[in-house]
């Protein structure tokens, strides 16, 4: 007799984005994004906020619809859905960055990743390899702090941008995440992004989100992506969102069969010490012959 752990249609929408499908990263792994040597992982970047620091980037998951950087497919980072003009202009900042206006390209990059949730996924790569050949260049931080600047404005209307737009609230998650993830200092994330970042997952655990299923599969996706590191940085933070995930899970009504699941799932990954053990992968994600 086979038992399934989904509905057909909800198994199809998890094994499409990849559920649990992978591990914790290596420790003390470092990928190069693409188009970066390795030996450019370590840059200091002067400056009041970031002098004698050391800007590493954190490498990419291979689960959930998270690719290794360096596969040949990502290797455009989606420069092509760019207008002509612009996809130059970005194509410029990674070859000459000097020769463009950097807070311009940092507002490009932030204004594709509200409207285009692909994109937002694999941004970060492409700033960390901009934010590298500044700094090889000329030594400072231009993009940077503009990407930064441009970040904490949109952090402050966060309310009003989802209240105009899931998609982009969806989309602004996702990127601010995957900033985190890419840049560190002294090869630790960015403090200055610890509690925006805990903020935006714990909105998504409120009541209203969690009935929303993009906003349950945005929470989950980067509490994979990120979970761990945020808990190393602020351990009581992560029990207390932790709180409203699983009072969230156990909400009677509002809440479909997929987000239910998961729920469950991230909540277990979590107890398991932020991986997937085989036995919640075999429950979560195959059919069963009793």
């Amino acid at each position: 007799m086979q038992r399934r752990v989904l509905r057909p249609k909800d198994s199809a929408k998890a094994r499409k984005r990849g559920l649990g499908r992978g591990a914790r990263r290596p420790a003390g792994d470092r990928v190069a994004p693409l188009g970066v040597p390795s030996l450019a992982l370590t840059r200091h970047l002067p400056g009041p906020a970031t002098s004698g620091a050391v800007l590493i980037p954190s490498p990419v998951k291979s689960y959930r619809g998270w690719l290794v950087m360096g596969e040949p497919s990502r290797e455009e980072y989606k420069i092509q859905s760019f207008d002509a003009e612009t996809q130059q202009l970005l194509k410029t900042a990674l070859k000459d960055p000097g020769a463009v206006d950097l807070e311009k390209v940092a507002n490009v990059i932030v204004d594709h990743s509200l409207q285009d949730c692909v994109f937002s996924k694999e941004a970060g790569r492409m700033c960390y390899a901009i934010i590298q050949a500044e700094s090889k260049q000329a030594g400072q931080s231009v993009f940077r702090r503009g990407l930064l600047n441009r970040l904490q404005q949109e952090y402050q209307a966060r309310e009003q941008l989802r209240a105009r737009s899931l998609q982009g609230w969806v989309c602004y998650v996702t990127f601010i995440c995957n900033i985190f993830d890419y840049l560190r200092v002294n090869n630790m994330p960015m403090m200055a992004l610890v509690n925006p970042v805990y903020d935006c997952l714990f909105r998504l655990a409120q009541p209203d989100s969690l009935s929303k299923e993009e906003e349950v599969d945005c929470l989950v996706l980067q509490l994979h992506r990120v979970g761990e590191q945020l808990e190393k940085m602020n351990g009581q933070r992560m029990d207390e969102l932790f709180v409203l995930i699983r009072d969230g899970f156990l909400l009677p009504t509002g809440l479909s069969s997929l987000a239910q699941l998961l729920l469950l799932e991230i909540i277990e990954f979590r107890a398991a010490g932020w991986k997937t053990t085989p036995a919640a992968h075999k429950y979560y994600y195959s059919e069963v012959s009793d």
